[in-house]
């Protein structure tokens, strides 16, 4: 490449600069943000924050792996992470080695968070999230930085023969050293805020690009690795990842200006900031969540007298979409018609549920407020 456009093809790459007055507000609010939720988690007991990490975790993984496309299974993914938390939730499911695998990556790089960062540990959580050596129908090289053997490493948008280059990586000849200076840089432990590492090491590793695929949602696990270091707890109570896949079309677009830029990035660091404030926020809802489902079984939970109200209601207490009628409800539970409105009046002459006023041309019903 002739023409120096990319981050990396600067001077003093890779020295990043940035304006702290600029960002110092920003980074104060999310120190105190963080200080208030922790200070929250530790008045739950041990129930509900399990139940309010499930929850976390399983989003963080599932919107992860959106931003790139990729679709898990919600209750696979959930299976698998209080299998390995050791978290009694009932009707666990098989899951399959790619949910598996992305799974241990995530817990490795938050519940290890105090462990150097190496590059045989950034292989093996490439290779657990490759399990077949293939990313959908392609093969690709797992376990191994990529090596540019069908081209330049690109990413791109359009249609076939239109294509639009966003972003060109380093090349492959120059990973070995360009990585090396990276780990050095992440493990040192030099007097930088860890929040503002964990934007600069986003930025960094994603401009790196140093995987044939999956950059993206390491380049998270690391962020989270180090949110998990500032924290100091190993439990993860709010999710980076799912407020990017909320501004994912936002987040590809400063990803490109930063890497088109120069290496002032403030502007990355201020977006990045404020993305993390929101992740803090929307975890308060989370909690606000969980402890509503916990008053609602203490209120309820002995007159309950099937799994397929149990079932109905946990999803009415989280994340129901929609209307609730028999029909639904008859599909949810795999039961009759007749059954689903045998369970539904049941729990409306409990008063668990009420007609709802939604309108419609079928019945709907809705949670009695508690």
């Amino acid at each position: 490449m002739a023409l120096k456009i990319y981050i990396y093809q600067q001077k003093n790459w890779p020295n990043f600069e940035w304006n702290i007055s600029e960002i110092l507000e920003l980074l104060t609010n999310v120190r105190n943000r963080q200080g208030r939720l922790l200070g929250r988690i530790e008045t739950l007991g041990f129930k509900l924050k399990d139940e309010a990490l499930l929850q976390t975790l399983t989003t963080d993984i599932l919107k992860s792996t959106e931003i790139e496309g990729s679709i898990l299974d919600e209750h696979e993914v959930r299976s698998s992470v209080a299998k390995r938390l050791g978290l009694e939730i009932g009707g666990l499911t098989s899951v399959s080695a790619e949910v598996e695998g992305v799974v241990d990556m995530i817990l490795d790089a938050t519940i290890n968070y105090d462990k150097p960062l190496t590059k045989e540990r950034l292989l093996d959580w490439h290779a657990s999230l490759f399990p077949r050596g293939k990313s959908g129908m392609y093969k690709i090289k797992t376990g191994a930085w990529r090596d540019d053997s069908a081209g330049p490493m690109q990413v791109v948008s359009g249609a076939m023969g239109k294509e639009k280059v966003h972003f060109q990586a380093p090349p492959a000849e120059s990973l070995e050293k360009e990585m090396n200076n990276f780990l050095n840089w992440f493990n040192d432990d030099r007097k930088i805020d860890l929040v503002l590492k964990a934007g600069i090491a986003h930025i960094w590793f994603v401009t790196l690009h140093p995987f044939e695929d999956g950059n993206g949602r390491i380049a998270r696990a690391i962020t989270d690795m180090l949110l998990a270091r500032s924290d100091g707890v190993r439990q993860r109570y709010y999710s980076m990842s799912a407020q990017i896949e909320k501004e994912r079309k936002k987040y590809y677009e400063i990803l490109e200006q930063t890497q088109k830029g120069t290496l002032d990035i403030t502007n990355w660091l201020s977006w990045f900031l404020e993305t993390l404030l929101k992740s803090i926020e929307n975890s308060e809802k989370i909690l606000s969540s969980v402890i509503k489902k916990h008053e609602f079984w203490n209120l309820h939970g002995d007159k309950i007298k099937n799994e397929r109200q149990r079932k109905v209601l946990n999803l009415l207490l989280s994340n129901f979409t929609g209307n609730l009628t028999s029909s639904k409800w008859a599909k949810i539970t795999k039961c009759s018609q007749d059954t689903a409105l045998r369970d539904i009046q049941d729990l409306m002459n409990k008063g668990i549920l009420v007609k709802s006023n939604s309108g419609g041309r079928s019945t709907n019903y809705k949670l009695k407020d508690f």
